[in-house]
C-alpha cells in the first residue's frame, strides 16, 4: 500500500459520516429525483464501506483485484437499479464520481499540503469506478431493452379463442424471423392448452407479403399441422393476392380466405358446425 493510499484510507475511516453525508447530498442532487435520499445514503454507505475494506486489504487501487469483488458487485447492482428506474447514464455515473467532491469538502476544499496526495489517489480510483459503473449501466440497459422487446413481441402476437376448437392469431406489422418464432411458440402452446384443431392466421394487418413473409407463414402452418391442427390464412387482400402470384409463392393445400369472417365460417364447417341466418331457419 502506497503512502497516498494509506492517507486516503485514514480520511475515509476517520471522516466516514461526513464523507457519506456530503456524498449523499451530491449524488441525490444529480439523480434527478429518481430515488430518495434515504435510499441513496444506504447504497452509498454500503459502497463506501466496501471501498474502505478493499483499500485496507492492501491490493492497491486495482479495481480488477479480488479485494474489490464486493465493490464491483455493489456497483453492478446500483447500475441495474438506475437503469430500470430510467436514470440516464450521466446521472448514474455522477452518483459515483461525486465521491471526489464529497472528499474534497471534507478536506476543507484545499489541495495543499497533506491533502493533495490522498485526493490524487482517490481521483484515479473514482475515475475507474465511474467507467465501470457506466459499462454496467450500458449492459443493464441492454437487458432492459431486450426484455421490453420480447414483451412487445408477445403483446403484438396474441392468440385468441374464437370458438370451441378454433383459435386465431391476428398479425399486425412486419413478420420477421424473431416474431415468427414467438407466433409459432404461442400458437403451439395455445393448441396444447385448448385442444383446438383449427387455427386462423389473419394477416389483414400485415402491410406486405414477400417471399420471406410467406416462408414464415408456411413454417408456422407446418408446425401447427405437426400438432394435429389445420390452419387457414385470412386477410388475403387483392394487392397481396397479386403480389403472391407475381412472386410465384405457392401455399399448396393451405386454405386462404379474404376476411377473418370467411375463415371462421370455414373453420366452423370443418368442425361440423353449421352457421345459418336466423331468417333462413
Amino acid at each position: 500500500m502506497t503512502e497516498a493510499t494509506q492517507q486516503l484510507l485514514e480520511v475515509l475511516r476517520t471522516s466516514r459520516d461526513d464523507v457519506l453525508t456530503a456524498w449523499t447530498a451530491a449524488a441525490t442532487s444529480s439523480a434527478g429525483g429518481m430515488t430518495t435520499s434515504t435510499e441513496v445514503r444506504r447504497e452509498l454507505g454500503e459502497l463506501l464501506d466496501a471501498l474502505t475494506a478493499a483499500l485496507a486489504a492492501g491490493d492497491g487501487s486495482d479495481l480488477s483485484s479480488g479485494a474489490f469483488d464486493e465493490v464491483r458487485a455493489l456497483l453492478s447492482e446500483l447500475s441495474r437499479s438506475r437503469a430500470r428506474q430510467g436514470s440516464s447514464p450521466t446521472e448514474t455515473a455522477l452518483s459515483v464520481l461525486t465521491l471526489k467532491r464529497a472528499v474534497l469538502s471534507v478536506l476543507g476544499g484545499s489541495l495543499e499540503g497533506d491533502a493533495l496526495a490522498p485526493y490524487l489517489a482517490l481521483g484515479d480510483l473514482v475515475d475507474d469506478l465511474g467507467v465501470f459503473t457506466f459499462e454496467m449501466y450500458a449492459a443493464a440497459r441492454e437487458e432492459v431493452i431486450s426484455e421490453q422487446a420480447e414483451q412487445l413481441l408477445e403483446l403484438s402476437t396474441p392468440v385468441v379463442k374464437l370458438w370451441d376448437g378454433v383459435l386465431a392469431v391476428p398479425l399486425v406489422g412486419t413478420l420477421d424471423s424473431a416474431r415468427t418464432q414467438v407466433v409459432t411458440e404461442q400458437l403451439l402452446q395455445a393448441l396444447v392448452d385448448t385442444g383446438s384443431e383449427h387455427a386462423i392466421i389473419d394477416i389483414t394487418g400485415v402491410p406486405a407479403v414477400d417471399t420471406q413473409v410467406a416462408q414464415h407463414l408456411l413454417k408456422t402452418v407446418v408446425a401447427a399441422r405437426l400438432m394435429g391442427a389445420e390452419c387457414i390464412v385470412s386477410g388475403i387482400r387483392p394487392q397481396i393476392a397479386q403480389t403472391i402470384v407475381a412472386l410465384g409463392i405457392e401455399f399448396g393445400d393451405i386454405a386462404t380466405k379474404a376476411t377473418l369472417a370467411d375463415a371462421l365460417a370455414l373453420a366452423l364447417r370443418q368442425s361440423g358446425v353449421d352457421v345459418v341466418r336466423k331468417g333462413n331457419r
